[in-house]
C-alpha cells in the first residue's frame, strides 16, 4: 500500500543541486550510438572511506540496536558484521535528464551503500555521505536493496550503470543505449526485455516532466509532483532509541566531492527515527523485497 510522505524527502529525489553529489569525474561524452553519458563514479578512496564509516564501533553499536529493536535478537547478541570492503554508489534517476536536458547522464549518485548482517541473518543497509570533511552514516534501512541490484546489475550488464527510480521503486541497469529491468516494478514499467534510453526518456518525461520542482505543479504544493511513496517499501519506525517517530533529517554540509543533503537519502521514508550516531543517524523499514 502506497502511503503519504514528507514534502521535503520527495522533493529532495528529483531536486538535483542539492540531492547530487558530484565527485569531479568526468564523464565520458555520449554519442548517438553509445547513450547518455555515465555519472561520475566515486573513488576508491572515497568507497573505502564510506565502508571505514560503516565499520566504525559506534555504527556498530547503533547497529546492534537496529537489529535488536523488535526482539529477534538481544542487543549484546546481534554481532554485526559490515559485508565486503568498499561500499557501493547508489544512483537515482536524474532531473535533468527527466526534462531531457542535452548531454544529461541518466542517473545521479545519491549516496554510498554498504550491507550489514547481523549473527541470526536479518540484513540492513548502511547508507552514507560526506559530511563535515569525512564520510558519515545518516540512513540504516532493512534488507539490502542497494548492494543486492548493484550485483545483479553486474551481472546483467557488466560496466553499467545500476540506478533506482525512486517514484515507482524500481531497479534498473542502463549500458550504451538500451535501461534494463532489474525487478518486478522495473519489469512493469519497461517489460522484461528492457528499452531504448530514448524510450525511457520519454516515459519518465511523459511522467514526471511537468512535476518537476519549480513546476507550477510543484509550486502548488504537491511534493515537486510526487505524492506517494515507492511502492513496495513499507515505512515505519525502530524504536531503537526512544526518538520520536516523525523525526526529520538536517542537510548535510557542501564538501570537497560536492554537497549531499540526508534529505536526498530518505524518499518514501515514512516515520523516521533518530538514532544518535555520528551526525544524523536514519532508520527505515522497506518491505520485503520481490524480483
Amino acid at each position: 500500500m502506497n502511503r503519504h510522505v514528507s514534502r521535503t524527502s520527495l522533493k529532495a529525489v528529483l531536486a538535483g543541486s542539492a540531492a547530487a553529489l558530484f565527485l569531479g569525474v568526468a564523464a565520458p561524452h555520449a554519442t548517438a550510438d553509445s547513450g547518455p553519458a555515465a555519472p561520475p563514479a566515486p573513488s576508491d578512496a572515497s568507497r573505502g572511506a564510506a565502508h571505514d564509516a560503516a565499520e566504525a564501533p559506534k555504527t556498530l553499536d547503533t547497529l546492534s540496536r537496529f537489529f535488536a529493536r523488535e526482539g529477534a535478537v538481544t542487543k549484546a547478541a546481534a554481532e554485526p558484521r559490515v559485508a565486503g570492503d568498499k561500499a557501493v554508489p547508489v544512483y537515482y534517476l536524474s532531473p535533468d535528464f527527466v526534462a531531457g536536458k542535452k548531454d544529461a547522464p541518466i542517473a545521479r549518485m545519491q549516496f554510498l551503500a554498504s550491507k550489514a548482517v547481523s549473527s541470526d541473518g536479518q540484513e540492513a543497509s548502511l547508507w552514507a555521505v560526506r559530511q563535515g570533511g569525512s564520510w558519515q552514516i545518516v540512513n540504516i534501512a532493512t534488507g539490502d536493496d542497494e548492494t543486492h541490484y548493484a550485483r545483479v546489475g553486474a551481472d546483467k550488464a557488466p560496466g553499467g550503470t545500476v540506478f533506482l527510480e525512486p517514484q515507482i521503486n524500481g531497479w534498473y541497469v542502463t549500458k550504451g543505449t538500451r535501461v534494463l529491468p532489474l525487478d518486478k516494478d522495473a519489469r512493469r514499467a519497461v517489460g522484461a526485455e528492457g528499452t531504448s534510453v530514448a524510450a525511457y526518456q520519454k516515459r519518465v518525461h511523459k511522467a514526471y516532466g511537468d512535476k518537476l520542482p519549480g513546476s507550477a505543479y510543484g509550486k502548488s504544493g504537491k511534493a515537486g509532483g510526487f505524492t506517494e511513496e515507492p511502492s513496495g517499501r513499507a515505512g515505519g519506525a525502530a524504536e531503537a532509541s526512544g526518538a520520536k517517530s516523525d523525526a526529520r533529517p538536517e542537510s548535510a554540509s557542501a564538501s570537497s566531492e560536492g554537497a549531499v543533503t540526508v534529505a536526498s537519502t530518505v524518499a518514501g521514508a515514512g516515520a523516521l527515527v533518530a538514532l544518535g550516531l555520528s551526525g544524523v543517524a536514519l532508520v527505515r523499514r522497506r518491505s520485503r523485497r520481490l524480483g
